[in-house]
């Protein structure tokens, strides 16, 4: 992976070439300045801090994230379902005695006493019990494939924020070289000044600038602390504790194009299976609505104990219930499930134009974003350099002017700055498009 040179290697050695065909006081002011510069970057060199690793992130956000983990138990608990609505309603036994008269007990010695037993069951019409199983095995399926789209956009969210933690510690680190440089320009500046070759001013526009850096420095650092925070919400951990620093990944690198990843999308994304799934669901509550219009049965065995020399009796029963307020409960009911499977299939078309026009949206940044970033590594940033280098040669044989050197500077890792950032949003969109896929890239 293409890393920007550093930038200081050409700034020190341009300074040190001529520091000795400058006056002394100039020359002491040079030496001080790259002292100041060599002690600061030991100081604030990253190397100490620990470093993040995606993949590790990635694998205990799926192991510990309350949403993903609240999703797949709802996705388990719906899978016990389709066997409870599939199965015949519980059979019924009944006890009772019938007794001749108040007066006595007339067990044995009348015929018309008797004990008496019965079992029930009830049994819905053919199909209705399958139908109903058939949509509880839909809406379970719905579920789980919701649960690995969630699994998907939970490792995107990782991404995100992992290389949004990335490109802000990168800034950090070209404002920090950026200040260092600038508090050199300004010792350059002094020594010119008090060598009586230029203006106190060139020297205040140095300060000033770093002044600059300073609160965006400040303003940086506050967006790393809520990065982390959100970052350790994603991974189920305490909101302060501490992160390390994000490794520098290569270059994800993917080889489809628009319509071959639109087309992988409709086959493979976890969200359209869901949505797919809904459907099938639908449709197997609206038969079973329509089916709900004729009659289920109940089937009866009873036994009746005579006692003393009456022989005892037996009776088979069927019953069939009469669907009399139809127009009030199955009629309204199959009106609900036809509007409900309506609305499945439009939550199928929103979901497919969403998913397209996210493509294209993602696509289209990735795309942009790698231009840019030859942009940026193949011609601007080595032209700045080459720039800043020129100006700072100028300024040495007091031929530049301060204010020239600091622009010149400010280009030069301003456009650095913008490599990171682009480098930052073409792997946020291509994260994004892993998880509306479900496909996985490879990076260069």
């Amino acid at each position: 992976m293409w890393t920007p040179n550093n930038r200081f290697s050409a700034f020190l050695k341009s300074v040190g070439a001529g520091v000795y065909r400058l006056p002394v006081l100039f020359h002491n002011a040079c030496t001080c300045c790259l002292t100041l510069v060599v002690i600061f970057l030991l100081c604030a060199s990253p190397l100490s801090a620990a470093e993040l690793d995606l993949k590790q992130l990635i694998n205990e956000a799926v192991k510990n994230n309350p949403d993903l983990q609240a999703a797949g138990s709802r996705a388990e608990a719906s899978g016990y379902r389709a066997p409870q609505v599939a199965t015949l309603p519980d059979p019924m036994f009944s006890a009772g005695y019938q007794n001749e008269g108040f007066s006595r007990y007339t067990y044995g010695s009348s015929k018309d006493s008797q004990w008496m037993y019965s079992v029930s069951q009830a049994i819905p019409f053919p199909g209705k019990l399958s139908l109903k199983g058939e949509a509880a095995e839909k809406e379970s399926a719905a579920l789980k494939e919701s649960h690995s789209a969630l699994r998907l956009k939970t490792i995107a969210q990782i991404k995100e924020l992992y290389f949004d933690l990335l490109v802000t510690h990168k800034t950090v680190d070209l404002i920090n070289e950026r200040i260092a440089l600038l508090g050199a320009v300004e010792n350059l500046a002094l020594a010119r000044y008090a060598a009586g070759r230029s203006s106190q001013l060139e020297a205040l526009s140095a300060q000033t600038e770093k002044y600059i850096l300073l609160e965006k420095e400040v303003i940086l650092k506050q967006k790393i602390d809520t990065l982390e925070a959100s970052l350790n919400r994603v991974l189920a951990r305490k909101i302060s504790e501490p992160l390390g620093r994000p490794v520098e990944t290569p270059v994800t690198y993917i080889h489809y194009k628009l319509d071959e990843l639109t087309a992988a999308a409709l086959d493979r994304s976890p969200e359209i299976r869901s949505r797919l799934n809904n459907i099938a669901s639908a449709e197997a509550r609206l038969s079973f609505a329509r089916r709900d219009y004729l009659p289920d049965f109940t089937v009866t065995g009873s036994f009746f104990a005579k006692g003393g020399d009456y022989e005892n009796m037996w009776s088979l029963t069927l019953g069939v219930n009469i669907p009399i307020f139809y127009l009030r409960k199955q009629k309204n009911a199959e009106n609900e499930a036809e509007a409900a499977l309506i609305e499945a299939k439009s939550m199928k078309k929103s979901t497919d134009l969403l998913i397209g026009a996210s493509l294209r949206e993602n696509f289209a940044q990735m795309k942009a974003a790698e231009k840019l970033m030859s942009l940026y590594r193949e011609g601007l940033i080595p032209k700045s350099r080459q720039d800043f280098e020129l100006s700072l040669s100028d300024y040495k044989t007091g031929a530049g002017d301060a204010q020239r050197l600091i622009s010149k500077l400010k280009s030069s890792i301003d456009y650095e700055i913008a490599y990171w950032g682009q480098f930052a949003e073409h792997e946020k969109a291509a994260a994004r498009i892993e998880a509306i896929t479900g496909l996985a890239f490879d990076n260069r």
